[in-house]
């Protein structure tokens, strides 16, 4: 089973002290030279007057951009502390054990993806975004995560929509890949889909007995603590979908 997770807009900013990031030293190396690519490229837009602007980031958040020109030689800090957003605080990903922190693959629009164990610092960067000379950055990372990623078993995918674009599983792992929709009342919801996702992905990584081997199964797994339903695919080919009560 591997959980797929959006980061979060808010992140810790890293502790002041430390080594800073390495990309040769993180997850998935095959990506080095990309994530050297957007990452330079970030460190330019930033430094200037309209990077808030270009960011989406808004003008209130002038220092929290302007902080991504240090990017390169501020301390980093392990994943499972950067992100401190409603679902990773429901997911407790720092508390969670070795063993069920590997099965966890959080998706970056600046370092494509990333495992609770690599060490970054926090930064401003949203998939929707758009950087000069590297474009929309959805579109950017697609097929370089695609000649990466072969996941293995079910994967459960919790990412956001904009996350979501930058890999899109198809043929043999399409049929094990179960996307997470949150209901209230029968309506699609985003207030509490957050803290709900986070909460059903730990109920799942910390459960006891085998972990599910096919979407039944993992409907199953979820259904011993949230009221979920399971639907096949819309389209040959696609993937199925779980939605799941509010919490």
């Amino acid at each position: 089973m591997l959980v797929l997770l959006p980061p979060s807009e808010t992140k810790w900013a890293g502790p002041r002290r430390g080594t800073p990031v390495r990309l040769d030293a993180l997850s998935s190396p095959e990506l080095t030279a990309a994530r050297e690519q957007v990452l330079d490229a970030l460190v330019e837009v930033s430094a200037r007057p309209d990077a808030p602007e270009v960011l989406g980031a808004g003008a209130s958040l002038a220092d929290v951009v302007a902080a991504n020109t240090t990017l390169w030689t501020r301390p980093a800090a392990k994943v499972s502390q950067v992100y401190t957003g409603v679902l990773h605080d429901a997911l407790g990903l720092s508390t969670l054990p070795a063993t069920a922190a590997r099965k966890v693959l959080v998706f970056s629009a600046l370092w494509g993806v990333l495992r609770p164990r690599d060490r970054v610092p926090g930064y401003r960067l949203s998939m929707g975004s758009s950087l000069p000379g590297i474009g929309p950055l959805a579109s950017f990372w697609r097929p370089r995560l695609t000649a990466v990623l072969a996941p293995e078993g079910v994967v459960v995918d919790c990412r956001s929509a904009a996350y979501a674009a930058a890999w899109v599983p198809g043929g043999e792992t399409a049929a094990r890949t179960v996307g997470v929709r949150v209901l209230a009342g029968g309506k699609v919801v985003s207030h509490s889909a957050k803290h709900t996702r986070g909460l059903l992905a730990r109920h799942l990584l910390t459960r006891g007995g085998r972990a599910p081997k096919n979407p039944g199964a993992l409907h199953d797994a979820v259904s011993e603590a949230f009221d979920a339903k399971l639907l096949e695919p819309a389209r040959r080919g696609g993937s199925w979908t779980l939605e799941v009560e509010a919490r």
